[in-house]
C-alpha cells in the first residue's frame, strides 16, 4: 500500500514547480522563504504549507516580480498578491497550481473552486484542452518520477471524469445526426486509463455520431457481437499502458484479421504507446493518431 505523502524532498518540489533544486535552496537561504525540517541525517524534508508557498511565489517570479521583492511580502501577504494578479483565473500558470494543489491536498472543493472560474470563460471543450491535458501530463510526469502517489493520481483523474461524464450525459439525450458511422469506443486487455477515451466519446457524441462506449479491458472476439449489428463501424480505442510497445504490431494483426478484414469497418488508435508506431505499416483501414484533437479533426 503507498503511504500518501504529506512531506516532500527538495526534488519533489523541484518536480512539482519547475523551479530547479539548486535555485530553491538559494531562495531558502539568501531570503528565509521557506522553513524546512531536518531528518536525521540533515536531509531538507518540506511540508505541503511550504509547497504551497514555493507554488505561490513560481508564480509570482514568473509573472515578472523580483524574488528580493517577494521576500519582502511577508508570509500572509503572498496568496493575497496572487489572487489579485489573477482575479478572473485566465492564467494557466495559475490554474494549473490550483489543480496540483487540489490533488496534493485531495482539496475537492479547490478543484470545483478552479473549474468553476475557468467555465465563466470558456466552454467545456475548451478548458480540457487548454487545462487538463496539460495538467494531465504533468501528472504523469510527477507519477514517474514518484513526486506523487497513485492516492493523488486517482484522486484527480475521478475529479476530471466527473467533468466528462455530466458533459457527456447532456449530449446523450440529444438524437443522432450523422448516420455515416457508428462509433465503439473500448480498451484492450488490462488496459484501464479510460480517461482519453471518455473524452474522445464526448467529442464524437458532440459531432452527431452514434457512439457504443465500452470501456476497459475488452479483449478483440468480444468486439465481434457489434458487426451484425451496425455497418460502417468505426472501432475507437486509446493505448496507454497496453499492448506493450513491442506487442502493438501483432495486436493490430488479430485486430484487423478478425474484425476489419473483407468489412467497411475501421480502427482508430490514440494514446502514448504508438509513439513508434509508422501509419505506413498499417492497413487502410487501421489509423493511428498522435494527439487527441488530431482524431477528433478526422470526425
Amino acid at each position: 500500500m503507498n503511504n500518501v505523502k504529506s512531506n516532500f524532498s527538495i526534488k519533489d518540489l523541484e518536480n512539482l514547480s519547475g523551479i530547479k533544486a539548486h535555485t530553491i535552496r538559494i531562495w531558502e537561504k539568501r531570503y528565509n522563504l521557506f522553513q524546512p525540517n531536518r531528518t536525521d541525517t540533515n536531509i531538507r524534508c518540506y511540508d505541503i504549507e511550504n509547497l504551497q508557498k514555493l507554488l505561490n511565489v513560481t508564480f509570482l517570479y514568473n509573472n515578472g516580480y523580483k524574488i528580493s521583492k517577494i521576500s519582502q511580502l511577508g508570509e500572509d501577504k503572498i496568496p493575497g498578491v496572487v489572487r489579485n494578479l489573477v482575479s478572473d483565473q485566465s492564467n494557466n500558470g495559475h490554474v494549473l497550481n490550483s489543480f496540483k494543489m487540489a490533488m496534493m491536498n485531495f482539496d475537492q472543493a479547490l478543484f470545483s473552486k478552479t473549474y468553476n472560474g475557468l467555465l465563466k470563460e470558456k466552454s467545456f471543450r475548451e478548458i480540457f484542452y487548454d487545462d487538463f491535458i496539460p495538467f494531465l501530463n504533468e501528472v504523469g510526469l510527477l507519477w514517474q518520477t514518484d513526486t506523487i502517489t497513485p492516492s493523488h493520481e486517482h484522486f484527480i483523474c475521478a475529479l476530471i471524469k466527473q467533468k466528462i461524464l455530466v458533459n457527456t450525459e447532456k449530449l446523450q439525450f440529444s438524437t443522432p445526426t450523422n448516420s455515416s458511422k457508428n462509433f465503439v469506443l473500448y480498451l484492450p486487455d488490462n488496459e484501464i486509463h479510460e480517461l482519453g477515451l471518455m473524452f474522445l466519446n464526448y467529442e464524437i457524441l458532440s459531432k452527431g455520431y452514434h457512439a457504443i462506449f465500452l470501456g476497459q479491458s475488452i479483449p478483440i472476439p468480444c468486439l465481434k457481437d457489434l458487426l451484425p449489428l451496425y455497418n460502417n463501424i468505426v472501432f475507437v480505442s486509446y493505448f496507454t499502458v497496453q499492448p506493450h510497445r513491442e506487442n502493438i504490431m501483432a495486436y493490430l494483426k488479430d485486430f484487423y484479421d478478425l474484425l476489419l478484414k473483407d468489412t467497411t469497418s475501421e480502427l482508430w488508435i490514440s494514446g502514448k504507446m504508438l509513439q513508434d508506431i509508422n501509419q505506413k505499416d498499417l492497413p487502410k483501414s487501421i489509423v493511428a493518431f498522435s494527439k487527441i484533437d488530431h482524431l477528433v479533426e478526422s470526425l
